[in-house]
């Protein structure tokens, strides 16, 4: 049987990421977010800080010739004035992600992973969001400053992914059918988003 993999897109404040490292630790498998870029960066050589910077929607280099942005798959040469491009440093972190799904089962956050792996086979892909009062609780822990502080960085995180996912895959970030499953974390709990996903998980492993 093909390896299992989890993708987990998340608002900022629902806890997507906690719910991910629980399902992680209780699956047995491993879990993965930012290792990705350094992953990337490590294979392709390309700095560290590049990667950094187009996930925090800087634009690094526009593609020249991929106007769209959109994943296609295919790695630029190192050759190529291209190879330094935004869409380039998305697509070795598609190619981790793909690389490790044929050696591991994981669950992975971000990285506009359903979309990267959306036709392949034993891949639950997961949108966890919450009510804004749970998301501005659950922020003020991390996050310092006014509530309105809050308030404005969920709104610019929002913006962020939305924008970064319309960019390299094309669609809606928060649409409900770009996933398999979607819940409230507010309302759920983390736990029992945990158990949601695994019983999802066994629906669509049975079929």
């Amino acid at each position: 049987m093909d390896h299992i993999v989890i993708s987990i897109a998340r608002q900022y404040g629902s806890g997507g990421r906690t719910v991910g490292e629980m399902l992680a630790k209780k699956m047995g498998i491993s879990y993965y977010d930012k290792q990705i870029i350094r992953m990337a960066s490590d294979e392709s050589g390309i700095d560290l800080s590049l990667f950094g910077k187009v996930e925090g929607g800087v634009k690094v280099k526009p593609s020249l010739f991929n106007r769209t942005g959109l994943y296609k798959g295919d790695l630029i040469h190192p050759d190529s004035r291209e190879f330094i491009s935004d869409e380039n440093l998305f697509n070795y972190q598609a190619k981790i992600v793909r690389d490790l799904a044929e050696k591991e089962s994981y669950v992975i956050v971000g990285r506009c992973v359903n979309y990267v792996l959306k036709d392949r086979p034993n891949t639950l892909r997961v949108f966890i969001h919450a009510p804004w009062e749970f998301r501005v609780e659950q922020a003020s822990k991390k996050i310092s400053g006014s509530r309105e502080d809050i308030e404005k960085f969920l709104l610019k995180d929002d913006k962020r992914k939305k924008d970064y996912y319309r960019k390299f895959a094309g669609g809606v970030w928060n649409d409900a059918t770009n996933y398999d499953l979607c819940l409230n974390s507010g309302k759920l709990g983390f736990e029992k988003c945990v158990e949601s996903i695994e019983a999802q998980l066994k629906i669509m492993l049975d079929k």
